[in-house]
Parts: C-alpha cells; sequence; structure tokens
C-alpha cells in the first residue's frame, strides 16, 4: 500500500521511482512535506480444510520510504484507510453497486477535486476545530461554499 504522510523533513527533490517523473510542483512549495513509501504486508497461508472461515493473520509487515524521509512514528495504514473510506462516503460514485458513476473521466475528476477542495477549506473538522487548510497555514478563514463555487468557476 502506497502512503504519503506527515514528517518535519523538508520536501523531497528526488525523481519519483514509480513514474520517473519529478513530484507534483505543488509538493516543492516551501512550507509542503512531501514523503512516500510503501508498506508490504506478509499473511500466513490459508488454513486447509474446514472450520475456519475469515482474513488471515498478518505475518510481517515491511515499511520502505520511496521518496523522502518520512517519520517512523507516523507510518501507518490507518491515515489511508481512513481517507479512503471518508471519500467513499462522501462520493458514492466510488462505492460498488450505484447509479452514480461517472461516464467521463473528467467529470470524475471534477468530482475528486471538488471533494477535497470542500474537505480541506469548508467543512469544519471537530478534532482539529478548524479546517485542514487552516491547520496547515494555507487558509486563514474557513471558506463559504459560495467562496469554494466562486473559487472553482475560475
Amino acid at each position: 500500500m502506497d502512503l504519503a504522510v506527515p514528517s518535519p523533513e523538508p520536501p523531497s527533490t528526488q525523481h519519483s521511482p514509480e513514474n520517473g517523473r519529478a513530484p507534483h510542483s505543488a509538493a516543492n512549495e516551501p512550507g509542503l512535506r512531501r514523503h512516500r513509501l510503501v508498506v508490504s504486508s506478509t499473511y500466513e497461508a490459508e488454513p486447509i480444510g474446514p472450520g475456519r472461515y475469515g482474513p488471515p493473520q498478518v505475518v510481517k509487515a515491511e515499511r520502505t520510504a520511496v521518496v523522502g524521509r518520512p517519520d517512523q512514528d507516523h507510518i501507518s495504514t490507518s491515515y489511508i484507510e481512513r481517507q479512503n473510506l471518508t471519500m467513499q462516503m462522501s462520493m458514492r460514485r466510488f462505492t460498488r453497486l450505484t447509479n452514480a458513476f461517472s461516464k467521463k473521466v473528467e467529470n470524475l475528476r471534477v468530482a475528486v477535486a471538488l471533494h477535497f477542495a470542500h474537505y480541506n477549506f469548508v467543512r469544519l473538522h471537530r478534532t482539529l476545530r478548524m479546517t485542514p487548510a487552516m491547520t496547515a497555514g494555507v487558509s486563514d478563514r474557513m471558506w463559504s461554499i459560495e467562496e469554494l463555487v466562486e473559487q472553482t468557476s475560475r
């Protein structure tokens, strides 16, 4: 599983090994950090015979830094799994057996961009008591829906 995690280290200027291209330009902006790692899990062999039905036990999990130097204390699949669940619950087009799918890739791209813009700039997060954009210092206030629509219609 490929994860992006927070870390106090400066952004990496290396090329990304997974695609051979330089990291996205936003990742190189001052104050933003980019680190990428891979968590590989090894599972026990499935038991043979009747009696057990369920997920196999994890035998080993290896964490490998791909870009930058991620903080070992923040390496966890919980962050990305929570983000995936939030995205699925907010946009039904990512769940199975739904009629809210995107027929065009461009429509999907716009829907995902609007979700993350709303999530980061408009939505108040209870644990943070502010928006993620305010926490990161990208914005000094919560945006209204009207401001989001105005910014995205330019």
